[in-house]
């Protein structure tokens, strides 16, 4: 059985997830807290040790604290499918095929992919959302070897990683990513029901299997307002390389 102070702090995990607190807003007072809950201010004081060790929360002393993120933030240190990121949340993923196509591989799919030039490679655009939300736009190219398994999933399938694991055994092992900046396009505002020119955080991605073969490159892209990325590194292990714009 959880300690109080665990039960406390995955309370306020959930209302920040929700908004209840939104970020740059204040927690109530220690006082408050413990009168909702029940406890001592110690309790509360340990829970909120738990929220700025991870940070959630401020950790300024002598005021009450602010909201720094949420837990949409997706890190880096690990690889994962947006499904898996949103069911880690406690949120539900969706997602619908806006369009499905075959094309000849083109240079830059054939470099990323690891194919000749004109093999023909399925691209798939898919709108994901957070609890009916949208907040992402995927255009995928998939990999010949792959693609008529990706073409047999249905439209509204929330997980492909998942399907594709239940279906053929793929695993999805290992992610190169690259993050910057656009302004939304007509497409992109339109499906994400967003401003022209809004500002997307775009992640292009491509992931391979266990044996390093590619299996697909994405151009992904997030509103900004939704989601935001950390990467954790240290002096001994940083995966975070800096590079100028392509």
């Amino acid at each position: 059985m959880a300690a109080r102070h665990e039960e406390i702090a995955d309370a306020l995990r959930r209302a920040i997830d929700r908004e209840e607190y939104a970020v740059g807003a204040r927690l109530p007072a220690e006082t408050d807290l413990a009168a909702r809950y029940g406890v001592s201010r110690g309790t509360v004081r340990q829970a909120i040790a738990a929220l700025t060790a991870e940070g959630l929360i401020g950790s300024r002393q002598g005021a009450r604290r602010v909201v720094l993120a949420s837990r949409r933030s997706q890190s880096f240190a690990e690889l994962r499918s947006f499904a898996q990121w949103a069911r880690a949340m406690g949120r539900q993923a969706t997602g619908s095929v806006v369009a499905q196509e075959y094309r000849p591989a083109g240079t830059q799919d054939a470099v990323r992919l690891q194919l000749r030039e004109g093999t023909m490679v399925l691209h798939v655009l898919r709108l994901r959302g957070l609890d009916g939300e949208p907040v992402l736009l995927e255009r995928t190219v998939y990999a010949d070897w792959i693609s008529p398994a990706v073409e047999s999933i249905e439209p509204d399938c929330p997980s492909v990683t998942q399907r594709l694991l239940d279906d053929t055994g793929l695993v999805f092992a290992y992610g190169e990513h690259v993050i910057d900046a656009v302004a939304a396009g007509a497409q992109d505002a339109e499906l994400l029901a967003i401003r022209r020119t809004s500002p997307l955080l775009r992640v292009r991605r491509v992931t391979t299997t266990r044996e390093g073969r590619p299996v697909e490159w994405s151009d992904d892209r997030y509103r900004s307002d939704a989601v935001s990325f950390s990467v954790h590194n240290s002096i001994g292990n940083n995966a975070l390389a800096r590079k100028t714009a392509e």
